[in-house]
């Protein structure tokens, strides 16, 4: 089993569970209200987009009610975050983990959770299949930065909460370098470990 890899896609789904928790519970509380359409925002009112460093939280839902698309939300972060944590390393765990990571997407868990789960989904696949060719020189570089952007990513990403809700102005000015930072880390996260999986493989005893 490819071990840092297994880390990355639990990880990566873990954080896409949590976040599905958050954004279900801000639409439980907008109760039986009903979106006008397709693009709903998490947090209602009194929640203004133009004024909080998270938009109130954009997402996408195809059910008629915010209530219903919370706790549905809420049942596939907790399915979710229980898979990746425990069972992404099974047989087909990957791909269990897209297709929630899908149905998160179209049910009211956010535009970047679901897409950060389908980055895990897609490691998980991956963990379980032989390395069966010696890394080059630019995998046996990547490997000495794991796992240092999966650690940058998870600390931006859950650290923007806490600096959100004391500096939201300083927040706002900076998520344009905050944006190419998750889309920077992301990838790297899942890279970097099958670099570090590769170069122990090809050393002896690995």
């Amino acid at each position: 089993m490819r071990k840092a890899t297994r880390i990355v896609a639990s990880s990566l789904g873990i954080v896409a569970g949590i976040a599905g928790l958050e954004h279900g519970y801000f639409e439980i509380l907008q109760g039986k209200a009903h979106p006008a359409g397709l693009m709903i925002l998490s947090m209602g009112p009194p929640c203004a987009p133009e004024a909080v460093w998270n938009g109130c939280e954009p997402a996408m839902t195809l059910l008629p009610s915010f209530l219903i698309t919370g706790i549905l939300s809420v049942i596939l972060g907790l399915l979710i975050l229980v898979w990746s944590a425990g069972f992404v390393q099974r047989k087909y765990g990957g791909w269990v983990l897209i297709l929630l990571s899908v149905a998160l997407l179209l049910f009211g868990g956010g535009i970047f959770p679901p897409l950060i789960g389908l980055a895990g989904g897609a490691a998980g696949t991956q963990i379980n299949k032989p390395l069966t060719k010696e890394p080059g020189k630019y995998a046996r570089w990547a490997a000495k930065l794991w796992p240092w952007p999966l650690v940058i990513f998870l600390v931006w990403v859950l650290g923007q909460f806490p600096l959100g809700h004391f500096f939201n102005d300083f927040l706002k000015s900076i998520m344009g370098f905050g944006l190419l930072l998750i889309l920077t880390t992301l990838p790297l996260s899942v890279y970097t470990a099958y670099a570090d999986d590769a170069a122990g493989q090809s050393q002896p005893g690995g």
